[in-house]
């Protein structure tokens, strides 16, 4: 069992504190810890429902779910990619757009995977729709970018540096590939790939219409 952990970009310095980052980082754990001590009823009145949205009802879950996860690794994965990749594309938009492209962003996500499966009563929460249009747009900002990487088998970890290109690409096409298991999702829960694809192609389309100058 192995898998590939982005660190951050190897390749530039910050010129401003990534405030908004962090703040979204401090904001999913905000939540996550409503979650932790509110229960499921927390989460099922927070989360997205397809159909209460097909219904016209809790507009609201679209924004909030997005800051709600599964599970510590769900959030921890999420955040570790987060910061692997939002405080480069938070330099280069400025922090009010980089907050609203972030938000637009996991909206886009969340439509994505409600038009997957609009009736479905299976919750949808998690940041990784949001992250996942960061991710498309620090692949058309900074492509070439080497971000530190750590690869880990069994009990084996090596830290290496790969392409932004490479690495962003072969993780969109895993779940562009993957996007087929939605019906296996709305059944019994999982990750919500179509999300992830809906995020990284709005990314993809506007990111260089958000950065500023």
């Amino acid at each position: 069992m192995g898998g590939m952990i982005p660190l951050g970009d190897a390749s530039r310095r910050l010129r401003h504190w990534p405030v908004i980052t962090v703040l979204i980082i401090v904001a999913n754990a905000w939540m996550f810890w409503q979650e932790i001590v509110n229960g499921p009823r927390f989460v099922y009145a927070w989360s997205v429902i397809p159909v209460k949205i097909m219904m016209g009802r809790a507009w609201l879950t679209i924004l909030t779910a997005m800051f709600m996860h599964g599970g510590w690794m769900h959030i921890i994965g999420n955040m570790i990619f987060l910061w692997a990749f939002g405080p480069e594309i938070e330099d280069a938009m400025g922090r009010f757009r980089f907050l609203v492209f972030y938000l637009i962003g996991g909206v886009v996500a969340a439509f994505a995977q409600i038009a997957g499966a609009p009736f479905s009563h299976v919750p949808n929460l998690g940041a990784s729709g949001a992250i996942a249009a960061v991710m498309g747009a620090f692949l058309v900002i900074y492509p070439r970018d080497e971000i530190k990487t750590a690869i880990w088998f069994l009990l084996f970890v090596r830290i290496t540096y790969i392409p932004a290109v490479l690495l962003i690409g072969v993780w969109f096409l895993l779940q562009l590939f993957n996007a087929g298991q939605v019906a296996h999702y709305v059944q019994t829960g999982g990750v919500a790939y179509l999300a992830h694809v809906g995020g990284f192609l709005f990314g993809v389309l506007t990111g260089r219409l958000w950065r500023r100058g």
